[in-house]
Protein backbone atom coordinates (compact mmCIF):
# COMPACT_ATOMS: atom_id res chain seq x y z
CA UNK A 1 0.00 0.00 0.00
CA UNK A 2 1.14 3.29 -0.92
CA UNK A 3 1.29 5.57 2.41
CA UNK A 4 0.21 9.33 0.17
CA UNK A 5 4.24 9.40 -0.85
CA UNK A 6 3.27 10.93 -4.27
CA UNK A 7 0.62 13.65 -3.70
CA UNK A 8 0.25 16.87 -2.00
CA UNK A 9 -3.44 16.80 -1.46
CA UNK A 10 -4.03 20.91 -0.79
CA UNK A 11 -5.97 20.31 -4.37
CA UNK A 12 -7.54 23.26 -5.67
CA UNK A 13 -9.84 23.50 -8.86
CA UNK A 14 -8.54 26.20 -11.03
CA UNK A 15 -11.50 28.04 -12.72
CA UNK A 16 -14.39 29.35 -12.38
CA UNK A 17 -17.35 27.67 -14.40
CA UNK A 18 -19.27 26.63 -11.42
CA UNK A 19 -23.81 26.31 -11.67
CA UNK A 20 -25.98 25.96 -9.10
CA UNK A 21 -25.92 22.06 -8.92
CA UNK A 22 -23.38 21.31 -11.60
CA UNK A 23 -20.09 21.76 -12.01
CA UNK A 24 -18.08 21.37 -15.44
CA UNK A 25 -14.72 22.31 -14.55
CA UNK A 26 -10.75 22.07 -15.45
CA UNK A 27 -9.53 20.51 -12.29
CA UNK A 28 -5.66 20.52 -11.39
CA UNK A 29 -3.72 19.98 -8.36
CA UNK A 30 -0.36 21.63 -7.10
CA UNK A 31 2.61 19.35 -7.87
CA UNK A 32 3.01 16.33 -6.42
CA UNK A 33 6.27 15.21 -4.13
CA UNK A 34 8.07 12.32 -5.97
CA UNK A 35 9.91 10.06 -3.42
CA UNK A 36 11.90 6.62 -3.68
CA UNK A 37 11.29 3.48 -1.86
CA UNK A 38 13.05 2.11 0.57
CA UNK A 39 16.14 0.48 -0.83
CA UNK A 40 16.64 -3.57 -0.22
CA UNK A 41 18.43 -4.46 3.51
CA UNK A 42 21.49 -6.01 2.60
CA UNK A 43 22.01 -9.81 3.48
CA UNK A 44 23.95 -9.77 6.54
CA UNK A 45 22.25 -11.09 9.52
CA UNK A 46 20.10 -13.32 7.31
CA UNK A 47 19.38 -16.80 7.48
CA UNK A 48 21.73 -18.37 5.53
CA UNK A 49 19.19 -21.25 4.89
CA UNK A 50 17.18 -17.80 2.95
CA UNK A 51 18.58 -16.88 -0.71
CA UNK A 52 20.23 -13.78 -0.61
CA UNK A 53 18.78 -10.63 -2.47
CA UNK A 54 19.11 -10.04 -5.84
CA UNK A 55 22.12 -7.80 -6.73
CA UNK A 56 20.96 -4.07 -7.52
CA UNK A 57 21.27 -3.37 -11.21
CA UNK A 58 23.51 -0.05 -11.46
CA UNK A 59 21.65 0.75 -14.92
CA UNK A 60 18.51 0.26 -13.45
CA UNK A 61 19.03 2.74 -9.92
CA UNK A 62 20.61 4.80 -12.48
CA UNK A 63 17.14 5.03 -14.38
CA UNK A 64 15.22 5.01 -12.04
CA UNK A 65 17.22 8.10 -10.54
CA UNK A 66 16.79 10.44 -13.66
CA UNK A 67 12.96 9.70 -13.38
CA UNK A 68 12.75 10.80 -10.15
CA UNK A 69 14.30 13.74 -10.66
CA UNK A 70 12.09 15.17 -13.54
CA UNK A 71 10.04 17.70 -12.49
CA UNK A 72 6.11 16.69 -11.58
CA UNK A 73 5.26 19.66 -13.67
CA UNK A 74 7.33 18.30 -16.73
CA UNK A 75 4.68 15.84 -17.44
CA UNK A 76 5.96 14.64 -20.85
CA UNK A 77 9.23 13.84 -19.98
CA UNK A 78 8.16 11.86 -17.00
CA UNK A 79 5.63 9.77 -18.63
CA UNK A 80 8.36 9.02 -21.51
CA UNK A 81 10.90 7.93 -19.11
CA UNK A 82 8.76 6.02 -16.81
CA UNK A 83 7.02 4.29 -19.70
CA UNK A 84 10.57 3.37 -21.14
CA UNK A 85 11.66 2.43 -17.44
CA UNK A 86 8.63 -0.35 -17.13
CA UNK A 87 9.88 -2.19 -20.33
CA UNK A 88 13.32 -2.15 -19.94
CA UNK A 89 12.92 -3.03 -16.12
CA UNK A 90 9.56 -5.84 -16.06
CA UNK A 91 9.69 -7.04 -12.53
CA UNK A 92 11.03 -4.10 -11.20
CA UNK A 93 10.59 -3.24 -7.43
CA UNK A 94 9.84 0.09 -8.78
CA UNK A 95 7.43 -0.45 -10.49
CA UNK A 96 4.49 0.52 -7.71
CA UNK A 97 6.85 4.14 -7.34
CA UNK A 98 6.78 4.58 -11.01
CA UNK A 99 2.74 3.60 -11.53
CA UNK A 100 1.69 6.33 -8.68
CA UNK A 101 4.13 8.62 -10.27
CA UNK A 102 2.36 8.52 -13.64
CA UNK A 103 -0.84 8.63 -12.33
CA UNK A 104 0.30 12.33 -11.26
CA UNK A 105 1.63 12.79 -14.62
CA UNK A 106 -1.30 12.04 -16.57
CA UNK A 107 -2.99 13.80 -14.44
CA UNK A 108 -1.19 17.05 -14.59
CA UNK A 109 -1.45 16.65 -18.52
CA UNK A 110 -5.09 15.83 -17.93
CA UNK A 111 -4.78 12.41 -20.58
CA UNK A 112 -7.68 11.33 -18.69
CA UNK A 113 -8.09 8.30 -20.43
CA UNK A 114 -4.15 6.90 -19.54
CA UNK A 115 -5.15 8.65 -16.01
CA UNK A 116 -7.87 6.37 -15.58
CA UNK A 117 -6.78 3.40 -17.64
CA UNK A 118 -3.49 3.49 -14.99
CA UNK A 119 -5.27 3.83 -12.16
CA UNK A 120 -7.70 0.90 -12.59
CA UNK A 121 -4.38 -1.28 -13.04
CA UNK A 122 -2.70 -0.06 -10.39
CA UNK A 123 -5.58 -0.15 -7.87
CA UNK A 124 -6.40 -4.09 -9.06
CA UNK A 125 -2.75 -4.97 -7.93
CA UNK A 126 -3.27 -2.98 -4.33
CA UNK A 127 -6.81 -2.28 -3.42
CA UNK A 128 -5.63 -0.38 -0.40
CA UNK A 129 -3.35 2.49 -2.71
CA UNK A 130 -4.43 5.10 -0.50
CA UNK A 131 -2.86 7.63 -3.43
CA UNK A 132 -4.67 6.33 -5.94
CA UNK A 133 -8.06 6.08 -4.51
CA UNK A 134 -8.39 9.13 -3.34
CA UNK A 135 -7.45 11.14 -6.25
CA UNK A 136 -9.46 8.87 -8.80
CA UNK A 137 -12.31 9.67 -6.45
CA UNK A 138 -12.07 13.33 -6.24
CA UNK A 139 -11.26 13.69 -10.27
CA UNK A 140 -14.36 11.73 -11.04
CA UNK A 141 -17.14 14.14 -9.54
CA UNK A 142 -14.87 17.28 -10.92
CA UNK A 143 -15.19 16.03 -14.05
CA UNK A 144 -18.96 14.79 -14.04
CA UNK A 145 -20.54 14.83 -17.57
CA UNK A 146 -24.57 14.26 -16.73
CA UNK A 147 -25.13 13.43 -20.65
CA UNK A 148 -22.25 10.56 -19.84
CA UNK A 149 -24.53 7.27 -19.87
CA UNK A 150 -22.11 5.57 -17.61
CA UNK A 151 -22.20 9.09 -15.17
CA UNK A 152 -24.35 7.62 -12.13
CA UNK A 153 -21.43 4.42 -12.69
CA UNK A 154 -18.96 6.54 -12.24
CA UNK A 155 -20.18 8.84 -9.53
CA UNK A 156 -20.61 5.45 -7.40
CA UNK A 157 -17.29 4.16 -7.99
CA UNK A 158 -15.98 7.49 -6.90
CA UNK A 159 -18.00 6.81 -3.56
CA UNK A 160 -16.86 3.66 -3.16
CA UNK A 161 -13.19 4.54 -3.45
CA UNK A 162 -13.18 7.76 -1.29
CA UNK A 163 -15.27 5.37 1.45
CA UNK A 164 -12.39 2.66 1.45
CA UNK A 165 -9.83 5.56 1.65
CA UNK A 166 -11.28 7.01 4.64
CA UNK A 167 -11.47 3.76 5.97
CA UNK A 168 -7.75 3.04 5.06
CA UNK A 169 -6.68 6.11 7.03
CA UNK A 170 -8.58 5.48 9.96
CA UNK A 171 -7.42 2.78 10.84
CA UNK A 172 -3.43 3.47 9.33
CA UNK A 173 -0.54 2.81 11.81
CA UNK A 174 2.54 4.92 11.30
CA UNK A 175 5.53 3.49 9.33
CA UNK A 176 9.04 4.36 10.32
CA UNK A 177 10.32 6.34 7.89
CA UNK A 178 7.90 9.10 9.03
CA UNK A 179 7.85 11.84 11.70
CA UNK A 180 4.91 11.72 14.43
CA UNK A 181 4.27 15.14 12.73
CA UNK A 182 5.02 14.26 9.47
CA UNK A 183 2.09 11.13 9.60
CA UNK A 184 -0.48 13.29 11.40
CA UNK A 185 0.37 16.04 8.66
CA UNK A 186 -0.28 14.01 5.78
CA UNK A 187 -2.87 11.73 7.20
CA UNK A 188 -4.73 14.69 7.71
CA UNK A 189 -4.43 16.06 4.61
CA UNK A 190 -5.32 12.92 2.77
CA UNK A 191 -8.87 12.81 4.69
CA UNK A 192 -9.44 16.28 3.69
CA UNK A 193 -9.07 15.22 -0.24
CA UNK A 194 -11.26 12.29 0.48
CA UNK A 195 -14.00 14.22 2.15
CA UNK A 196 -13.66 16.90 -0.11
CA UNK A 197 -13.92 14.14 -2.82
CA UNK A 198 -16.69 12.61 -0.87
CA UNK A 199 -18.58 15.42 -0.51
CA UNK A 200 -18.73 16.50 -4.27
CA UNK A 201 -19.85 13.13 -5.30
CA UNK A 202 -22.58 13.43 -2.65
CA UNK A 203 -23.09 17.08 -4.41
CA UNK A 204 -23.97 15.48 -7.72
CA UNK A 205 -26.51 12.84 -6.58
CA UNK A 206 -28.14 15.49 -5.06
CA UNK A 207 -27.77 14.19 -1.71
CA UNK A 208 -27.10 17.48 -0.48
CA UNK A 209 -27.60 16.44 3.75
CA UNK A 210 -24.28 14.20 3.18
CA UNK A 211 -22.43 16.62 0.71
CA UNK A 212 -22.77 19.12 3.75
CA UNK A 213 -21.56 16.69 6.35
CA UNK A 214 -18.62 15.66 3.96
CA UNK A 215 -17.59 19.14 2.91
CA UNK A 216 -17.90 20.73 7.02
CA UNK A 217 -15.27 17.76 7.22
CA UNK A 218 -13.23 19.09 4.37
CA UNK A 219 -13.02 22.68 5.35
CA UNK A 220 -13.29 23.00 9.18
CA UNK A 221 -9.83 22.27 9.96
CA UNK A 222 -8.23 22.93 6.84
CA UNK A 223 -6.07 26.10 7.10
CA UNK A 224 -6.47 26.53 2.91
CA UNK A 225 -9.56 25.30 2.49
CA UNK A 226 -10.64 24.75 -1.61
CA UNK A 227 -12.74 27.38 -2.68
CA UNK A 228 -14.57 25.12 -4.95
CA UNK A 229 -15.80 22.93 -1.56
CA UNK A 230 -16.51 26.05 0.22
CA UNK A 231 -18.66 27.09 -2.83
CA UNK A 232 -20.15 23.50 -2.92
CA UNK A 233 -21.13 23.46 0.53
CA UNK A 234 -22.32 26.70 0.28
CA UNK A 235 -25.19 25.68 -2.11
CA UNK A 236 -25.70 22.52 -0.19
CA UNK A 237 -26.43 24.62 2.92
CA UNK A 238 -28.70 26.49 0.85
CA UNK A 239 -30.82 23.18 -0.51
CA UNK A 240 -31.37 22.55 2.86
CA UNK A 241 -32.60 25.67 4.03
CA UNK A 242 -29.37 26.25 6.32
CA UNK A 243 -28.97 30.01 5.26
CA UNK A 244 -26.66 31.53 7.52
CA UNK A 245 -24.47 28.89 7.75
CA UNK A 246 -24.50 29.26 3.54
CA UNK A 247 -23.73 32.90 4.28
CA UNK A 248 -20.77 31.72 6.41
CA UNK A 249 -19.48 29.81 3.66
CA UNK A 250 -19.91 31.68 0.93
CA UNK A 251 -18.01 34.41 2.76
CA UNK A 252 -14.73 32.19 3.88
CA UNK A 253 -15.38 31.28 -0.06
CA UNK A 254 -14.58 35.02 -0.91
CA UNK A 255 -11.10 34.98 0.94
CA UNK A 256 -9.71 32.56 -1.32
CA UNK A 257 -7.99 33.92 -3.83
CA UNK A 258 -9.43 32.78 -7.64
CA UNK A 259 -12.19 32.92 -10.03
CA UNK A 260 -14.37 31.90 -7.22
CA UNK A 261 -14.36 35.02 -5.17
CA UNK A 262 -17.45 37.24 -7.20
CA UNK A 263 -19.73 34.31 -7.21
CA UNK A 264 -18.91 33.80 -3.97
CA UNK A 265 -20.24 37.47 -2.91
CA UNK A 266 -23.04 37.29 -4.81
CA UNK A 267 -23.94 34.11 -3.15
CA UNK A 268 -23.12 35.51 0.79
CA UNK A 269 -25.41 38.10 0.12
CA UNK A 270 -28.51 36.61 -1.59
CA UNK A 271 -27.66 34.12 1.74
CA UNK A 272 -28.05 36.87 4.37
CA UNK A 273 -31.07 38.19 2.46
CA UNK A 274 -32.81 34.75 1.88
CA UNK A 275 -35.96 34.29 4.71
Amino acid sequence: MKLFSTRNAGVILAASCLAVVTLTCDARVPSPKQSQPATQSGTQGKDPAQPEAAKLNTKEEADYKAFAAVAPTDAAKKIQLGQQFLQNYPGTRYEESIDNQLVDAYYTKQDWDNFYSLADKVVEKDPDDVDVLTVVGWVIPHLYNSSDPSAEKKLSKAESYEKHSIEILDGLQKPPNLTDLQFTEAKSQKLIEAHSGLGLVYFRQQDFENAVKELQLATANNTMPDATDLYVLGVSLQQVKRNPEAADAFTKCTQVPGPLVDRCKQSATEAKNAK
